[in-house]
């Protein structure tokens, strides 16, 4: 954004805010056309794919997108903070001598688009002279009409900022009416993409996907100046509408939270030792997302990855694909992008490839990695080996118009017990001297995604396969290989929630992605537990 035009929309949205109107004005657009208009970005998607060919590319792919964010927080009885802003633009990524050249720019018209594809072959064409070896894609089927939406009841851009404010407010009020609870903060994020996706191979795809995310976080505070919190991590975020805050029901569990805050104010510290642990999935998604997500990727077991979180402990592949045992034979670890409401839920990826359902983990094994096309081919060796055929996974995105598509994670699933529904009473009966772990919390992981420490929201002490209190300042360690070959029993359906991640960032520069983890609550042995609380 130029100056000119911020100092216009801060005047602007000053001024509305004053007033107390819910809505913020748009500055009218500099461009005759609407480039989310399907027959227009049609037109601009091909002229920009000709004028790539023209300038030499073996490949192109041209995304046109629209993202609409907005975040708005309260504490206690205030508004914190509001954002609403919107980004339209496109790029274009092309192939020339076999290797890749990206440009991008927010001016969307027919000129533009052509001018931008070849600085995108000009900046091919440069990088090609340092390149080690020419590109291969893996094949992909092309889709000439594709459309495809994420499921949504309410467009929660049409609901008033007021309605919202006062949703929160009355959930801040709820909380406080806890005698011990202090201080409470609540917030609501909202994501509305609209992408544009053609390419040289023939596909012309269109989508729209939606993310919301209501939270809250409440501290209780002792007369000994102790303090305590609880966030809302039984509410994970959704890619859905406005009915994901509705049916979350702030106002109604905030007082349960605030409860649950206030209790822990009283709760026996934690003994360090030795504990087998009972988590549920409002925690294990965390600890699957940095121990067994990440290191999946394969530009981090290949070192393309390194500077932003590091790469992974699973390198070579050759002595880990096929021959690393993560965990117990009931261990099956899903990649998919296809589960209603979940945050890496597309049609397509940002390839133009279908995304698939496939086992990271078979039955305790590493079987599979996470990969894009470009990726694909690096694994074929073992593709042929297993007779699987050489094809993307569909793990491409970009955060936005303005930055290039690169490999980002799926939805990464732990099954449930593959032949029973196992309640939580038989992981709890099966404990002698245990804590059960409820929410995520503050975590560190080191750069291979090997060695990692993991605290909760809510912890209750095991004793004799009963749970017989509250614990505090309870966190665990851990290495990847030990903790999941650990997991001696795992919940059924009857146990399974699905968290996640809405702002999950990789690559340089920076991008964020969305991903959702489905899990059941699972059982570890003799996991080392240690006190984080303060000693005198």
């Amino acid at each position: 954004m130029k100056r000119r035009e911020f100092l216009l929309h801060g005047a602007a949205a000053t001024a509305a805010l004053g007033a107390g109107s819910a809505i913020l004005p748009r500055l009218a657009a500099a461009a005759p056309i609407d480039p989310m208009d399907p027959a227009v970005s049609r037109d601009l998607a091909m002229r920009a794919l000709e004028a790539a060919r023209a300038a030499g590319a073996s490949y192109a792919d041209v995304r046109i997108s629209g993202n609409r964010s907005q975040a708005l927080g309260t504490r206690e009885r205030q508004i914190t903070f509001f954002n609403d802003a919107e980004s339209t633009g496109f790029g274009v990524r092309v192939i020339v001598n076999g290797a890749w050249g990206f440009a991008a720019s927010r001016e969307v018209n027919a000129d533009e688009v052509v001018r931008v594809a070849r600085q995108a072959a000009a900046q091919a064409r440069a990088n090609s002279a340092a390149r080690q070896r020419p590109l291969e894609l893996a094949p992909v089927e092309a889709v000439p009409n594709g459309r495809w939406s994420s499921p949504l009841e309410i467009d929660p851009f049409n609901v008033p900022i007021e309605e919202k404010v006062d949703l929160l407010l009355r959930a801040n009020a709820e909380a406080l009416k806890v005698t011990g609870a202090r201080f409470v903060t609540s917030s609501m994020n909202f994501l509305r993409i609209d992408k544009t996706f053609a390419s040289t191979d023939g596909s012309y795809i269109e989508q729209t996907l939606y993310r919301s995310y209501p939270q809250m976080n409440i501290t209780a505070v002792g007369a000994d100046g102790d303090f305590q919190s609880r966030a809302s991590t039984d509410v994970a975020p959704r890619a859905m509408g406005y009915e994901h805050v509705r049916d979350a029901n702030l106002p109604g569990n905030a007082g349960r939270w605030a409860e649950e805050a206030v209790r822990k104010l009283t709760a026996k510290p934690v003994e360090p030792g030795r504990y087998d642990l009972v988590l549920l999935p409002t925690h294990l998604w965390l600890t699957i997302h940095e121990s067994i997500a990440h290191p999946t990727e394969l530009d981090r077991i290949m070192g393309f990855e390194a500077n932003y979180a590091g790469t992974s402990f699973i390198s070579p592949v050759s002595e880990f694909l096929g021959k690393f045992r993560y965990g117990r034979d009931f261990m099956n670890i899903q990649g998919e992008r296809s589960t209603p409401g979940g945050l890496s839920s597309i049609g397509w990826d940002d390839e133009g490839v279908k995304p698939d359902e496939y086992l990271i983990v078979k039955n305790g094994i590493l079987n599979d990695l996470q990969t894009t096309r470009e990726q694909a081919p690096m694994l074929a060796d073992w593709y042929r080996q297993t007779g699987k055929p050489v094809r993307s996974h569909g793990n491409s995105y970009a955060q936005n118009w303005n930055v290039v598509q690169f490999q980002r994670m799926p939805n990464v699933n732990l099954l449930p017990h593959p032949e029973r529904d196992v309640p939580l009473d038989e992981l709890i009966g099966g404990v002698e001297n245990g804590i059960l772990i409820d929410g995520d919390g503050s975590f560190s992981i080191d750069q291979q995604r090997y060695n990692a420490q993991f605290g909760g929201q809510v912890f209750k002490e095991i004793r004799n396969g009963r749970i017989v209190g509250d614990l505090k300042d309870v966190a665990y360690q851990m290495r990847t290989p030990e903790f999941w070959n650990g997991m001696d029993l795992i919940g059924g359906q009857g146990t399974y929630f699905i968290g996640g991640s809405f702002f999950d960032g990789k690559g340089q520069p920076s991008q964020v992605n969305a991903v959702s983890h489905g899990c059941p609550a699972a059982r570890f042995r003799g996991v080392n537990v240690i006190n984080t609380g303060r000693r005198a």
